[in-house]
């Protein structure tokens, strides 16, 4: 059994709590001025006068302390003197024990922190961005999220570097793990990322070439070729590896996927060499064909009798005028080939 296993608690509803905090703040003024005025005159009712008017000023502001709203698609994660005490995950305005504090995950940077590396960014980047406070919400989202993992530079499994960027889809489905497993769900989930881009990235190679090893992924599946495969494997170990912080990961895509700058150029050429090999070949395979039927052809209709050594000139020639880049420049031969 996990040792924060979820416990989804109903709360009273918080209305009939409200009048009644209200009412008393409100009484709370004259019962303690019959008391000043009769603590002379009759000092047993003047002092309990006094002492009421002050239970209920206490008791109006520590109820009022246990009330709580909880939005659609929100949850309000409860502790009691430092133990678990339950989760609210139905909308709802409530009433819960006043000495049960909300807690949501703190960030290990102050505001004043978090403020000055804001403005250290903008001043960098030259752009005025708002700078904003860490939030004070006592509540879970329960609310789909995106997180915009930024590119990075991995090698694949040729050990070429790398740039490759993805985005994950994801929400809090125990909002339970989410506080009390982890320190920052949100940064956990960053980092993992990270670390599943890094680790899936390099059993694969990045294209498939001619010289590419057996052992790489059997030679089938590449970043470029088989991205949506790709993106559902890092979407399973991701899963696996932020289960215990009570997330879900809905999607994970490739938003971007290129070679590194320092061999962006050199891999181009390849590519480029491996396209003109490739349309080479076809074009030998064509003319080749071409030369056969135009041989067998004259054969079969008798229009000439050939003899090896012509053979071999005309096959020559036809090469050169079919796999030729340029037009060819037919030299008339008055005379015989001997």
């Amino acid at each position: 059994m996990d040792k924060f296993e979820e416990k989804i608690i109903k709360p009273k509803s918080g209305i009939l709590m409200l009048i009644v905090s209200i009412l008393m703040l409100i009484l709370c003024t004259p019962v303690f001025i019959i008391g000043v005025a009769n603590v002379v005159a009759v000092p047993v009712i003047g002092i309990i006068a006094i002492l009421a008017s002050l239970a209920f000023l206490f008791f109006g502001i520590l109820n009022l302390c246990g009330l709580h709203q909880v939005n659609p698609n929100e949850a309000l994660v409860l502790v009691l003197f430092g133990k678990y005490f339950g989760t609210v995950v139905e909308p709802g305005y409530y009433f819960v024990n006043p000495f049960a504090r909300p807690i949501v995950p703190a960030s290990t940077q102050s505001a004043l922190d978090l403020a000055l590396e804001a403005a250290a960014d903008s001043g960098k980047s030259g752009k005025k961005d708002k700078i904003s406070a860490p939030s004070t919400r006592k509540r879970i989202s329960l609310k789909v999220n995106t997180l915009n993992n930024d590119k990075q530079k991995v090698n694949d499994v040729l050990g070429n570097p790398v740039i490759i960027g993805t985005n994950v889809i994801w929400k809090v489905a125990n909002p339970t793990k989410a506080v009390f497993n982890v320190e920052d769900y949100s940064d956990f989930l960053s980092t993992q990322c990270d670390l599943v881009v890094r680790n899936v990235a390099r059993l694969f190679p990045y294209d498939d070439f001619d010289d590419t090893p057996e052992t790489t992924a059997d030679g089938e599946k590449t970043l470029r070729g088989s991205s949506q495969e790709i993106a559902d494997l890092m979407q399973e170990e991701l899963q696996k590896r932020v289960v215990d912080a009570g997330l879900e990961i809905q999607d994970v895509r490739i938003t971007n996927l290129a070679y590194s700058e320092e061999i962006a150029a050199a891999m181009l050429q390849r590519q480029q060499a491996s396209a003109i090999i490739a349309a080479r070949q076809k074009i030998v395979e064509g003319a080749v064909g071409m030369v056969k039927m135009a041989l067998d052809q004259l054969d079969e209709d008798g229009v000439v009798v050939l003899d090896d050594e012509r053979k071999a000139a005309m096959v020559s020639n036809l090469l050169v005028v079919l796999c030729g880049n340029k037009d060819a420049q037919p030299v008339i031969n008055n005379g015989s080939i001997y």
